[in-house]
């Protein structure tokens, strides 16, 4: 799920050895090495030229089942700019032009500040291809009654195994990425770099906190109940991240995804600075928000209605299709469109 912890001094100094990902079974047994060397391409999901980011579908030699790479560009680091750095005696530069005093290159900064992170989903499942593709995106208005009728019985049946999530919390995977542990079963939870932070670039912080708690599925769950767990992780997960990254809670964008990625229940801690994926209106909702609803209305996001987005290729999009509350466009209207 997440990466090595900033504290981790070998992390810190990255090998650039041959990308090797040990793929274990859900019981945490090894059984082999992926290598990129060994990767096949077979087709391209989706490519951001904003975000810098391309992931692929394909599969590893003499293996059986598909994989998927998702690549991203580093963000720059202040402690990178320097003569050890992108202006050390190694950076090479291409010019393209120049032109009075203005000068367009391409820049070849060392190996050890040129990385790309990489995330391997190995073997991938239907779900995971339909999620990392470029699809058409549309917005539901779900309504308390449209979540017990449609939403509810998709998500109990479809929703991703959660054997990971639980591998963390019983203290078998990754507890050495660990920021904050509070083992109180029903107030606890454990605070660590999420999948898409390199857990080092305070300028990319991004931090999961994953309740111990078990049954709450996501916002629709939360009541009155609930907010004692709701304020801790709030309040421990701004003072450790101060403590461990410097910065302040007034710096942090704190926030619930629904629907989420997954169904057990999670808060994202991200720098504001960071333009992270899902902090828009139709996705995100601000923990300090959430808390005050309950507050004033003990089960108000029972009675709410919220917005979430589907895509086509999500089997959801086609349970609220079937009942009338979204229309896929037709691909030739899209073709116009563009033209």
């Amino acid at each position: 799920m997440s990466d090595s912890n900033s504290q981790n001094d070998e992390f810190l100094e990255p090998k650039r050895k041959e990308c090797k990902i040990e793929h274990k079974d859900e019981n945490g047994v090894s059984d082999s090495q992926l290598e990129l060397k060994d990767f096949v391409l077979e087709k391209i999901l989706n490519s951001s030229t904003n975000r810098k980011t391309v992931c692929v579908l394909g599969k590893f030699k003499d293996k059986s089942g598909v994989a998927i790479v998702f690549l991203e560009k580093n963000a720059f680091r202040e402690e990178d700019l320097d003569n050890k750095g992108y202006f050390s005696v190694n950076t090479e530069l291409k010019k393209f032009f120049q032109n009075d005093i203005y000068g367009n290159f391409e820049c070849f900064p060392p190996a050890s500040i040129n990385g790309v992170k990489t995330t391997i989903i190995y073997p991938a499942t239907d779900k995971h291809i339909a999620k990392f593709s470029q699809q058409q995106v549309h917005i539901v208005l779900e309504t308390p009654e449209l979540y017990d009728k449609l939403t509810l019985p998709h998500l109990e049946k479809e929703q991703f195994n959660l054997q990971w999530v639980y591998n963390i919390l019983e203290g078998t995977s990754e507890q050495d990425r660990i920021v904050h542990d509070n083992k109180c079963e029903r107030e606890g939870f454990v605070l660590l770099p999420d999948l898409k932070w390199d857990g080092v670039t305070t300028e990319t912080l991004y931090l999961l906190a994953i309740v111990r708690q078990r049954g709450i599925k996501s916002l629709r769950d939360l009541d009155e109940t609930h907010l004692p767990l709701l304020r801790r992780i709030r309040d421990e997960g701004k003072k450790k991240i101060l403590e461990k990254y410097n910065v302040a809670g007034s710096q942090l964008r704190i926030y619930l995804h629904y629907q989420p990625s997954f169904y057990h229940l999670h808060v994202h801690f991200t720098y504001l600075k960071h333009e992270a994926p899902g902090i828009y209106a139709e996705k995100s909702h601000l923990l300090d928000t959430v808390i005050d609803n309950i507050e004033m209305i003990g089960d108000y996001y029972k009675k709410a209605t919220l917005p979430f987005t589907i895509r086509e290729m999500d089997n959801i999009f086609n349970i609220y299709e079937t009942n009338g509350h979204v229309q896929r466009i037709k691909q030739e209207n899209i073709e116009l469109i563009d033209k």
